[in-house]
């Protein structure tokens, strides 16, 4: 026979239920910040993740942070963030490597808790506005050789016999900054198959770096200044093609005409590559920097990534085909299957030796 509660049974009940709930429910103001250090191409999507992160994991305050790629390895070395980092995401999993050497002869232990894992992808691409890239890529074809004429020629009067167009104009990040301005020096050479400790390479990063006025220290930073300023500053741009995609749309809206997107042949891809840092990341906080790495690679996250102009690490996802995508908006020039091969990039000792030709040239 059922014997009736009583009230030390119940209010034992209760305290048992309530127990459960506090073990795993968050407790009002004890949410757990995990600061997310991020190239800045990445801004738009991580923004739009943030929300759809911290819903998942309510007891955790995601805190993004943006800066240049190379920028990210240099402060991590040097403690120049006025924060403590417990996720890095740079545009190119060398740089992670590079930041590890680097580390590692000074602490004598590694810098990341795992291995760096792939988050994304995308390519070196050429961008120009309509009307200069007609004059300057036959064909619609891209070539850093009319590159370097122009540089040599200067203005389009001798280029295009276009005086009114001004002073030829091309823009890329600074390759002490930034992994996009590293791979368009490296793939230049390349194109010309000139060893980088060659005294033809110093030469030709000579003339890119006197003929770049004040480049950018971040992809995205230079592709918006590309877009506000126009063809009277800028005529020729080295991007990715994720921020390429993305952006087009506001320079068509912005300047009343759209740019073209050229693909170098070979042109170079670049893996967005995140890792976990042991540095100020305890045991909790470390598991949960590692879900939120291991979240970005999911299905339904690859496909923001996509609608943002990058390319999945997952297989199987048609590009065009994703709500939004940029490959469905006929942007001209743009190609969902890339229409050449594609070179590696480089790694951790050629970026150095880019950063020092860069540096050397006045």
């Amino acid at each position: 026979m059922n014997q009736p509660l009583t009230f030390k049974t119940v209010t034992s009940i209760g305290i048992i239920f309530t127990s459960i709930l506090l073990a795993f429910a968050p407790i009002p103001g004890t949410k757990k910040s995990l600061v997310i250090v991020s190239g800045t191409e990445l801004q738009e999507p991580l923004t739009e993740l943030e929300d759809k992160f911290e819903q998942e994991y309510p007891h955790i305050d995601l805190k993004l942070e943006f800066q240049g790629s190379q920028d990210i390895a240099n402060n991590f070395i040097e403690q120049k963030n006025d924060f403590q980092p417990n996720v890095l995401i740079t545009a190119n999993g060398e740089i992670l490597k590079e930041l590890d050497s680097r580390y590692s002869t000074q602490n004598n232990r590694g810098a990341f808790l795992n291995q760096p894992k792939a988050i994304a992808k995308t390519v070196l691409v050429g961008i120009a506005w309509q009307d200069r890239g007609t004059a300057i890529f036959p064909n619609d074809q891209f070539s850093w050789s009319r590159i370097e004429e122009a540089m040599i020629q200067r203005n389009w009067g001798k280029i295009a016999a276009q005086a009114d167009w001004g002073s030829f104009d091309f823009m890329l990040t600074n390759p002490t900054r930034s992994n996009s301005g590293q791979l368009t020096i490296d793939l230049w050479l390349k194109s010309y198959n000139l060893s980088l400790n060659s005294p033809e390479a110093e030469s030709l990063v000579g003339l890119i770096k006197q003929s770049v006025y004040q480049p950018s220290r971040s992809t995205d930073v230079l592709l918006q200044e590309f877009i506000s300023r126009g063809a009277n500053d800028g005529d020729v741009a080295a991007v990715y093609e994720s921020i390429a995609l993305y952006r087009w749309s506001q320079a068509k809206t912005t300047q009343g005409q759209p740019y073209r997107i050229y693909y170098p042949k070979p042109t170079v891809e670049t893996v967005v590559t995140a890792a976990v840092v042991k540095q100020n990341t305890p045991h909790p906080r470390a598991k949960v920097a590692h879900d939120f790495v291991e979240y970005l690679t999911k299905l339904e996250q690859q496909k923001v990534f996509i609608k943002y102009g990058f390319r999945p690490v997952v297989s199987g996802l048609d590009l065009s085909a994703i709500a939004n995508s940029p490959w469905s908006q006929n942007i001209p020039g743009a190609m969902s299957a890339l229409p050449s091969t594609t070179n590696k990039p480089p790694n951790a000792s050629d970026i150095e030796t880019i950063q020092r030709l860069w540096n050397l040239s006045p």
